[in-house]
């Protein structure tokens, strides 16, 4: 009998329509079954590196309705679980839930970024503390909140940092004295992560119930990854690179990219055609990642989702990097014009935008300069010596967010202003971001008169789980202050960088911990929750830190622990 080995997980949802993703252990047909409803669907798996995979799209369901579902595998039942074992917990019903259909009603999400596996639930001691997104599940099943979309904003694996387990499953296939040594080489073992990541209980269903929007970040697939054109060249030149990153790309391809598309979308993809009518996808999925990494123009990893009345623009900042010294651009001409053409489509039609980027537009602005700084030296500004410290000094640092692409900076800023201005703006324009291991708000000053246009906002969250050495919060804490500003303007100088076209301040935060804002987006109103994971009798919990209600002219605000 097939066996369902990974899922199922709930990727995309609209009125009528969802698709579910499943990994089984052999090919069969994999079918979604609505409970009460004619509605479900059907899918024939297909085949990568010996792994077998359906993405079933659900048709026929009813909008404004939450309906429990089972997955079956030729026709027999495989989710939900069984409750066996003593103490295991019985748990609710995997139900997809679809919008209003007006949509206009509340919506709902969670979001956050870099979350490295959790503990074994037989280990007493977490050395990074609880997991948040384990945290929201508990929460979830035990009846509490729960959000309408997950935005994982990246480092959903990571590919550099394996843990004990995982290493031990390294080092039965390989010698870990050789490279990559206990970092994974290949698409095998690039499996294993995603196995430790979504097969805890709690979280495999609330994936399972909760529709989740995914992009990459560089653990994904390396630290750093395509941090600079040198860094490029250096790393192309090992043995090991190139396996390491064929699994990562068509890894990520398998188990996240493919369920941020809609069902249209994945009708007309010809990739995803291929790979399905190949008796094993492997080689086309590898001769696409080739292309993908020698040409970011090749393929596109941003995607654009609705929600009602709520635009999400999900870009890509790590593959779609122009890398050459002098022409260096967070994204390709492409990747821009895309992300233009889809900000500025219909303005009338949403009430909130939001710009998913794994990293943050607006840092602590110390920080900023010292990025610009940096780029300046690495472009050559103050002569060959300069540059050669700055490059190391970029990768000893992980100087590589939007700062140190000044004119990549200035085109997403000037995008933003150009949106959240005028007759046709938003009520909100934010920029959700993760990365860097805390989080906070920041807001920029546009030159217009005050309560007109769109509120816009930096929002960062990071990490769900994962940790700062201690030097690091007082750094962050440092580039908000007068003192790090004065600083970062002399190395600016220093570089001859030019002043990016607006300033920004903190508005909350820096917060430290395990954590995931919300946002709730109802009409033109927004409201922002910032929750962290705490450890109870009971288990993991989210506890509130901050709440504030995001409007275009006024703000309220309510902080705690």
């Amino acid at each position: 009998m097939t066996a369902l080995r990974l899922g199922p997980l709930l990727r995309y949802v609209d009125e009528d329509t969802a698709t579910v993703w499943v990994e089984t252990d052999g090919p069969c047909e994999a079918e979604v079954r609505c409970d009460g409803s004619p509605a479900g669907g059907a899918a024939t798996t297909w085949q990568v590196a010996g792994h077998h995979y359906a993405l079933i799209t659900v048709v026929g369901l009813e909008p404004g309705t939450e309906t429990p579902y089972s997955v079956l595998l030729d026709d027999t039942e495989v989710w939900p679980l069984p409750s066996t074992g003593a103490g295991a917990r019985p748990m609710p019903p995997s139900t997809i839930r679809t919008p209003a259909p007006d949509g206009r009603g509340e919506l709902r999400l969670a979001f956050g970024s870099c979350r490295w596996a959790a503990r074994p639930a037989e280990s007493s001691h977490d050395p990074v503390g609880p997991d948040a997104l384990a945290a929201l599940a508990q929460q979830a099943v035990a009846g509490g909140d729960i959000p309408d979309v997950l935005l994982l904003l990246g480092d959903q694996v990571y590919a550099d940092e394996t843990s004990e387990a995982v290493r031990a499953d390294l080092a039965a296939r390989r010698d870990l004295k050789d490279p990559p040594w206990d970092q994974v080489a290949d698409y095998e073992e690039y499996t294993a992560l995603y196995y430790e990541s979504w097969l805890a209980p709690d979280v495999r269903w609330l994936l399972s119930t909760v529709p989740s929007c995914m992009i990459f970040d560089d653990h994904d697939v390396i630290d750093d990854w395509n941090t600079s054109e040198s860094w490029q060249r250096d790393i192309r030149a090992t043995g090991w690179w190139r396996e390491r990153l064929l699994g990562g790309l068509t890894s990520y391809w398998v188990y996240q990219h493919l369920g941020n598309l809609s069902p249209g979308e994945l009708a007309e993809d010809p990739l995803f055609t291929a790979v399905r009518a190949a008796e094993d996808g492997t080689a086309v999925l590898r001769e696409f990642a080739e292309r993908a990494d020698a040409d970011p123009e090749a393929t596109r990893w941003s995607y654009r989702r609705d929600f009602g009345r709520v635009r999400l623009l999900m870009a890509d900042t790590r593959a779609a990097r122009v890398l050459a010294e002098q022409d260096r651009a967070m994204l390709d001409a492409d990747e821009m014009k895309w992300l233009r053409e889809q900000a500025l489509d219909d303005r009338s039609g949403y009430d909130h935008l939001l710009i998913g980027s794994s990293l943050p537009w607006l840092l602590p602005p110390a920080i900023h300069d010292a990025e610009s700084w940096n780029a300046a030296l690495c472009a050559g500004a103050r002569g060959p010596r300069w540059a050669r410290f700055g490059e190391k000094l970029r990768r000893a640092s992980d100087l590589e967010h939007w700062a140190a692409f000044p004119r990549s900076f200035e085109e997403l800023t000037g995008l933003i202003a150009e949106v959240a201005e005028g007759d046709e703006a938003p009520a909100t324009v934010c920029v959700l971001s993760g990365d860097v291991h805390h989080a906070y708000v920041a807001e920029p000053r546009f030159a217009r008169p005050p309560g007109t246009g769109a509120r816009v906002v930096q929002l960062t969250c990071s990490p769900m789980h994962n940790s700062i050495p201690a030097f690091m919060r007082a750094g962050f804490r440092f580039g908000w202050s007068g003192a790090g500003r004065l600083l970062g303007r002399t190395l600016a100088r220093h570089g001859r960088a030019g002043r990016p076209s607006l300033s920004w301040r903190r508005t909350g935060g820096p917060w430290f911990g395990n954590q995931l804002m919300t946002l709730a987006l109802h009409g033109r109103s927004a409201r922002l929750g910032m929750h962290r994971a705490r450890t109870t009798e009971s288990g993991v919990r989210l506890a509130q830190v901050t709440e504030r209600t995001l409007t275009a002219a006024s703000e309220t605000s309510h902080s705690g622990g």
